[in-house]
């Protein structure tokens, strides 16, 4: 199986901000012990916090007890359920106890113009480095943006030698029309759409309140996701192409590998906590205990003396994969 999302030791945990981490779980079992979720594979068992996790993200091989989901929710954390990688979102779930703090400053940004408008040419001036966009029109942006486009896929067709005759797809159906090329493309964004829809849901943001895009539950989703299309997905598409290699799932594969090698997932944590900050309008942690010497104390933490045969992950660095041996039917 090839290196994932920078396939860290299990004491390597991201924070997706101060206070919360994302972990994704592989062809492992989840149960539940006391205020802890523990994954279980033939390798090794990992015991995490459930207050401590701001999403658990369930990958291929994965079982989860309903008493583990029973925690999580509990716990206000996010469970979504997704392709390998998190290259493709099934379904997601989330508990009652879950601050809304990102998505109320979500929603007020959204509904006021002005802030919608600043927002919007934000986005749109992290695909123009180095330019000035704070006095443009959302039609001067949306020029801009479409003659930029225009420029990347010319390029990318002299530089792989694949003919490139314009973008071609079908509403609902994206991968029935067009050549090879705009199949691959479609597939490619498709990966993409899921990964940001992942990270969305994580967080407690809406995928639904965009600011470009508009109108569809995954509005939120198609904004990100036009920020990387640019660096990843069409490249991508243009290389396999002149390979060869045109089926759905060589696209799929093949931005998992570009996430795994980019660290992709942090780089859209912070992008969507940049766009929708500051930081203060961030939910403080829900989960405390009280303490008379000490004031407060984290919740969801075991904590009696651990566990000689547990692995007890350190908070305190990136994100943490949770991957079992491979198996002898591997699934997708």
């Amino acid at each position: 199986m090839p290196d994932i999302w920078w396939k860290a030791h299990p004491h390597d945990l991201h924070r997706l901000d101060d206070r919360v981490s994302s972990v994704y779980v592989e062809r492992s079992h989840i149960d539940r012990d006391e205020n802890a979720v523990v994954v279980i594979n033939k390798r090794e068992t990992v015991r995490i916090p459930a207050a401590m996790v701001a999403v658990l993200l369930l990958g291929p091989g994965t079982r989860i007890t309903h008493g583990a989901v029973g925690l999580l929710g509990d716990s206000g954390t996010a469970i979504c359920w997704v392709g390998q990688q998190g290259v493709r979102m099934y379904a997601s779930g989330l508990g009652p106890s879950r601050g809304a703090g990102l998505l109320i400053r979500q929603a007020q940004l959204v509904t006021r113009p002005k802030e919608r408008l600043r927002v919007a040419r934000a986005m749109y001036g992290m695909r123009f480095p180095g330019e000035d966009v704070s006095d443009m029109t959302m039609q001067q942006l949306r020029g801009r943006e479409g003659a930029r486009v225009r420029k990347i896929y010319r390029a990318h067709s002299e530089r792989s030698g694949v003919p490139w005759q314009g973008r071609n797809y079908v509403a609902g159906d994206a991968h029935a029309a067009g050549d090879d090329l705009n199949r691959l493309l479609s597939a490619a964004n498709a990966a993409l759409y899921g990964i940001c829809h992942a990270v969305i849901v994580g967080l407690g943001a809406s995928p639904g309140l965009g600011f470009v895009h508009t109108g569809s539950a995954v509005s939120f989703v198609l904004d990100i996701a036009d920020l990387y299309k640019a660096e990843y997905t069409i490249p991508l598409a243009f290389d396999l192409a002149g390979k060869g290699l045109t089926q759905e799932r060589d696209a799929r594969l093949g931005l998992r590998d570009l996430i795994t090698e980019n660290r992709l997932l942090a780089r859209i944590v912070d992008d969507v906590k940049d766009l929708l900050g500051p930081e203060e309008s961030f939910d403080a942690d829900l989960n405390v205990l009280w303490d008379e010497q000490l004031g407060m104390v984290a919740g969801g933490t075991n904590w009696a003396a651990a566990d000689a045969d547990l692995v007890q992950p350190d908070f305190g660095s990136k994100h943490i994969s949770i991957v079992g041996p491979e198996l002898d039917n591997p699934e997708e």
